[in-house]
């Protein structure tokens, strides 16, 4: 067998990706349904003071009120909530603390409705071992002072123990993080909701089952990543496979099903004159046997790579990987090629976010526009094109061996964030992000996904320092500017945060 010759996504604050690109991926999601994950957890607790209760009989029903107000909102959002309801001294507080610990919680909220000591809150956070909220939204903007009493006053001081609680935390060597507003606040209600997104992130790495199948891509030191560190960093699993795990399921593929997903192909792609029918099927047969691969390790990720040697099967699998894992990618299961474990866990966690996020390096800069043109060769997450993506045939693959199809698109015009998880001199893993925008131009017809995009400063500074933060030469380029969604997740699971 010989080489064939070539014809050479939101945050509250962002837009509206408009009625054709919403079409397009919903059209997307029935073809390739999105993949199950556990749904983040999000423990609820509310409290006072219950030394105010006999001296002001109405306040502790206006509190269960913002109470129940601050549940409903929370069980509105895409997530498990655990309600434990309202405590009122330090042994409820106990009680609580060892019904979320039993939740096993991504993230636990905790409702100041008025004063409180901060022993009611240090056991929660010190015995469920999970990240906590506290949030204290008082009833209305502003207090009726002519016309208000203690009893009344009491309902809006809960700010009143957020500086103590921080204190005792900080004593305690427990991170802190807080939201004040009102009870209605939109801007309140938006951060709480990003810490909810982080909880989403600490969800699904928590839980999650990277495979790592081939080896390293030689000479690509800054690739190589400690598995271990993903455990106990994240929680995270590393299932380590063999190219013959892929072999054997792609053996058993019958024509048949080969034909049904060239056909799920032609739905998605668009093909170009360039694919050779040969190539075509072969990807496809690869593409069913990955999933079956997917299926039986119970993988979350997939990471691979293969150098292989004069056409022998492992080249032809490690070839044939591109199509099947695009459409993985597509169904919230990250695929990045040149065993690029990182950055399969980059696109994990912006995929939790709903912000796609597609397998990229940097291709050239073009200082004339003013951009940063980024992609890659392999893998591409086919929801944040900007059009239906192409399948172009290739008869070499650059600085790779074999041949094949590859997958070309444009990422969907407008606000992006570069992201990616780089890894310090101490094995410490490493948030990292830059927002940017795609932008409409010219570019390759190579079978690579290719961006244009504009950091807002001369291309070769943004280079120079995105290098300076430690990233490595693969990343997630991800919809929406996310760089505080990112922050937020680093927090959460104790990770540092860098941003350009």
């Amino acid at each position: 067998m010989t080489p064939k010759e070539s014809t050479l996504r939101v945050d509250a604050t962002e837009p509206d990706r408009g009625a054709d690109a919403a079409d397009r991926v919903a059209a997307l999601h029935r073809l390739l349904p999105p993949a199950p994950r556990r749904a983040a957890r999000i423990g609820l607790v509310a409290g006072g003071l219950g030394a105010y209760w006999p001296q002001f009989p109405d306040l502790l029903p206006q509190l269960r009120e913002s109470a129940r107000y601050v549940t409903e909102r929370f069980e509105a959002l895409d997530a498990e909530v655990t309600d434990v309801g309202f405590i009122s001294d330090a042994r409820e507080a106990e009680t609580a603390a060892e019904r979320l610990r039993q939740a096993d919680c991504d993230l636990i909220v905790v409702f100041l409705t008025t004063y409180l000591t901060s022993s009611m809150v240090l056991p929660i956070a010190q015995r469920s071992g999970t990240p906590v909220l506290v949030i204290d939204l008082q009833p209305t903007e502003r207090m009726d002072h002519a016309n208000f009493d203690t009893g009344m006053w009491l309902a809006y001081c809960g700010q009143c123990p957020v500086p103590e609680v921080g204190n005792v935390f900080r004593r305690a060597g427990i991170p802190f993080r807080s939201v004040s507003g009102w009870l209605r606040d939109p801007n309140a209600w938006r951060r709480i909701e990003q810490w909810v997104a982080a909880a989403k992130v600490r969800a699904a790495l928590r839980h999650a089952r990277h495979g790592l199948m081939g080896h390293l891509y030689p000479g690509m030191l800054d690739v190589s990543t400690d598995m271990t560190l993903l455990s106990a960093q994240f929680g995270s699993q590393v299932e380590v496979l063999e190219f013959d795990d892929l072999r054997v399921r792609v053996a058993d593929v019958t024509d048949a099903e080969a034909e049904e997903r060239m056909g799920l192909a032609r739905e998605v792609f668009t093909l170009d004159d360039s694919v050779v029918a040969e190539d075509y099927a072969w990807g496809a047969r690869v593409s069913v046997g990955l999933d079956r691969l997917v299926e039986d390790f119970g993988l979350t990720t997939l990471a691979y790579y293969h150098r292989g040697l004069g056409g022998e099967q492992h080249e032809r699998l490690g070839a044939g990987m591109i199509l099947g894992a695009s459409l993985l990618t597509a169904r919230g299961i990250p695929a990045a090629g040149e065993f690029e474990l990182r950055t399969s866990v980059a696109q994990l966690v912006s995929e939790s976010l709903g912000a796609g996020g597609s397998f990229t390096e940097i291709q050239a800069l073009n200082f004339t526009d003013g951009v940063v043109e980024m992609g890659h060769d392999g893998p591409g997450h086919l929801a944040v094109s900007a059009r239906d993506p192409l399948l172009r045939g290739l008869g070499v693959y650059h600085g790779k061996r074999g041949w094949g199809v590859s997958v070309e698109f444009d990422v969907e015009h407008g606000p992006v964030t570069a992201f990616g998880i780089g890894q310090d001199q101490d094995g410490t893993l490493v948030f990292i992000a830059s927002e940017g925008e795609t932008v409409p131009g010219p570019l390759l017809e190579i079978g690579n996904t290719t961006s244009r995009v504009d950091f807002g400063r001369d291309p070769g500074e943004w280079v120079d320092a995105w290098s300076e933060t430690g990233i490595g030469h693969h990343w997630a380029l991800s919809t929406g500017h996310r760089a505080a969604d990112y922050k937020a997740a680093a927090h959460l699971m104790g990770v540092p945060f860098r941003q350009v």
